[in-house]
């Protein structure tokens, strides 16, 4: 984080801290209850926009712990469970995800399953802070500060109770500050009175922020209010808002979010390359953090002192769990960007979903080979088991595991042709034909058209293989230990899906080849350029070395490692990095196609021919007629530009397509219920705590009444 104040700053009680409903919310008022700010002090414009600049600290919750992914990112069709089970009720919609938080008391495996009420109650905490501001900035002599400040305090609020909305459909709604009052009589607003809230809000930030980033990176700004606005104004014309928004002008609010779209990406251009997004992240506070293109992110630093409550954990849960399954020559540690807490498994269709021949975004985001960075067993011992050659036989810095993104169609591999295929505690034969050396993991995804991927893993259940090609987009060299804090910022916004955005309301406005035109700008960037080099890899590992594209040496780069070469020597953690990062991908060897620097070409050129990879998802579904068809293929086009950016279950609910491609892409969802798991539970501690104006406990059935169908 680069010059916004992150420290948390608590400005008043929150809904559900003044109603004492967790624990942790009363840790939070007792960190935080010495920096509260004097009314006299909020007046004034400095006061107001520190006060303002704390409410920056509200968003880095999500990304603290395993909420970041349980409540956006399982259950739907990109990712599934690994072998661990930490978050899984979210994934597997099994009775435990109810209005009760899943602890080790009710069953469960451990203490980090993410609570059905986490989101709520921080949310109301960023809540209450903002309208604190917003009662105190409106007195603020100098326009400037006040603007700035009521802005920033209107979009959290919005921002906040469009989390809100999308999770839990209807909510309180609290528009004035609590000053400490504790309230127990409380009523649910309607979805429809929520969601106007939402878009009255993001209104009111689009109409008072400036359009610099005037704080430095992870400014809010009128561009992201934009982005925002035009997704609420998308949200209130879509399936799940179907029972009540006839009466709002369908073409108004579509044509309102397609000019907010417009503004947003005339203003904020795409980066040239999909790498600078997240492969090519250097180091903390690095130059790519300030792209244009991003919108809104959750930003960190290294300074300690400004951590606040919640660090960067996201660097744990996108690697497959190469440390238990690599059989000893891959080991983990901070010269890796990543844990392999192997909790987000992506599914068959989210692999299948790419053009692996043409588009870049596969190879910019996949991870497909690890470096060999421990000698587990020598040559003379490799000879004798499998036969090897001496040239056949790897060591330090050669591929200890690889990922072979094939096709289903492709038939190169049928029958083993170069050997079986298996993982490092198997034993297994393949010999890469493009280096003529034993890998000892090597794993494709199709053999004989079937998939096959989810049958490596150390269980050997598909349901909980450990064994899967993971994404980069989190990873993190600047980490100082293996489960140290992340340093980088974690992108929230970005123009990339103002695009899908733009193009999903030319959709619903049957404006189909517009959608596709529209579409067609963010494939460009997607193509390979004339002399890219294809089999090129890279991702925030490198922030661990300055000589390897780092802004500076990672502090414990000379330290001793838990890995040895050949000769049984501890390796450093340079000598660890240089062996794990190969920047090499399996590009060729997963496509069969000859060596080439031409460009590739994505261009749609009608909606009534879409890719063959769309065709086949389409006919999964069962998706037939001109809208439906165009809807899903939006869906698609968000996996290729958007995998594991926080939002796909509120997006899939949104757009009434959870049901369908949960269950038809999702192995282990396939007890999510239509009419129910489009909704999460109410939490009921608060519904417990709230009483009847007389002071009076709610009734059985008034409790009914406050929760969300089904549970």
């Amino acid at each position: 984080m680069k010059h916004i104040n992150s420290k948390l700053v608590c400005g008043a009680l929150t809904l559900c801290a003044a109603m004492s409903l967790t624990s942790c919310s009363d840790d939070f008022l007792k960190e935080d209850a010495g920096h509260l700010y004097s009314d006299a002090l909020l007046e004034t414009g400095d006061g107001a926009l520190k006060m303002a600049a704390g409410l920056y600290g509200n968003i880095r919750w999500h990304f603290g712990y395993e909420w970041a992914y349980g409540i956006t990112l399982y259950g739907c069709d990109e990712f599934t469970t690994g072998a661990d089970n930490t978050s899984e009720i979210w994934n597997t919609y099994d009775n435990n995800l109810n209005p009760l938080d899943f602890t080790r008391a009710l069953g469960a495996p451990n203490n980090n399953c993410p609570p059905v009420s986490a989101l709520w109650n921080q949310m109301y905490y960023g809540i209450s802070t903002a309208n604190l501001v917003l009662s105190k900035a409106s007195q603020v002599a100098d326009e400037d500060s006040r603007n700035k400040a009521m802005g920033e305090a209107y979009f959290l609020r919005g921002y906040n109770y469009y989390r809100l909305f999308a999770q839990y459909g209807g909510v309180v709604l609290q528009t004035e500050p609590a000053n400490g009052e504790v309230k127990k009589d409380y009523t649910r607003a309607t979805e429809e009175q929520t969601l106007n809230q939402v878009i009255a809000d993001l209104e009111q930030a689009y109409q008072l922020l400036p359009t610099s980033k005037w704080r430095g990176n992870g400014t809010w700004t009128k561009y992201t209010a934009a982005h925002f606005l035009a997704k609420a104004l998308l949200f209130r014309q879509s399936e799940r808002c179907g029972k009540w928004n006839g009466s709002y002008d369908k073409s108004a609010d579509l044509n309102r979010a397609i000019n907010l779209c417009n503004e947003v990406i005339a203003a904020c251009p795409l980066a040239p390359n999909y790498s600078d997004l997240y492969a090519n992240w250097t180091g903390i506070n690095c130059p790519n953090e300030g792209l244009d293109e991003i919108l809104m992110a959750a930003e960190h630093n290294g300074d300690a002192t400004t951590q606040g409550r919640f660090g960067n954990r996201t660097y744990n849960y996108f690697s497959p769990q190469f440390s238990n399954f690599s059989g000893g020559w891959i080991k983990r540690g901070a010269y890796i960007g990543e844990m392999d807490f192997q909790r987000c498994r992506p599914t068959e269709y989210t692999y299948s979903t790419f053009d692996n021949v043409n588009d870049a975004r596969m190879w910019k985001t996949f991870k497909t080979i690890y470096g060999l960075n421990n000698q587990q067993q020598s040559a003379a011992d490799l000879q004798a088991k499998y036969g090897l050659t001496p040239e056949q036989c790897p060591t330090i810095g050669d591929q200890g595991c690889i990922f072979i993104l094939n096709k289903k169609s492709d038939h190169r591999f049928d029958g083993e042709p170069y050997g079986t295929f298996g993982r490092g505690g198997q034993d297994h034969t393949f010999i890469n034909p493009e280096t003529g050396k034993w890998v000892p993991n090597a794993f494709p995804l199709f053999l004989d058209g079937k998939y096959v991927l989810n049958t490596y893993g150390v269980s050997g259940n598909p349901a909980t293989s450990n064994v899967f090609c993971g994404i980069n987009k989190t990873a993190d060299g600047s980490r100082t230990a293996e489960k140290g804090d992340a340093h980088r910022d974690v992108i929230m916004a970005r123009s990339g899906e103002t695009y899908l955005v733009k193009a999903e309301c030319q959709v619903r406005l049957g404006q189909y080849q517009e959608a596709i035109n529209t579409i067609n700008i963010i494939r460009a960037r997607a193509q390979w350029k004339q002399g890219e080099d294809r089999s090129y890899y890279s991702d925030g590992s490198i922030a661990f070395l300055k000589a390897d594209g780092g802004m500076t040496d990672n502090a414990i780069a000379g330290n001793n490692s838990n890995c040895k070469d050949a000769n049984g020597k501890t390796m450093t953690m340079t000598d660890a990095y240089y062996a794990s990062h190969l920047h090499k991908n399996t590009y060729y060897l997963s496509t069969g196609i000859a060596e080439t620097t031409a460009p590739s070409d994505l261009q749609i050129k009608s909606y009534t021919q879409l890719p063959q990879e769309d065709e086949d998802i389409l006919a999964a579904i069962g998706a037939t007629g001109d809208y439906d068809r165009m809807l899903n293929f939006v869906f698609n086009e968000r996996t290729r530009e958007c995998l594991g950016e926080w939002n796909r279950w509120e997006e899939l609910s949104r757009a009434g397509l959870l049901i369908k491609r949960a269950k038809a892409f999702n192995p282990e969802a396939q007890n999510i219920t239509a009419n129910k798991h489009e909704l999460r539970p109410i939490p009921q501690a608060f519904i417990d705590a709230l009483q009847n104006s007389d002071g009076t406990n709610l009734s059985s059935e008034q409790k009914k009444a406050w929760q969300n169908p089904g549970y």
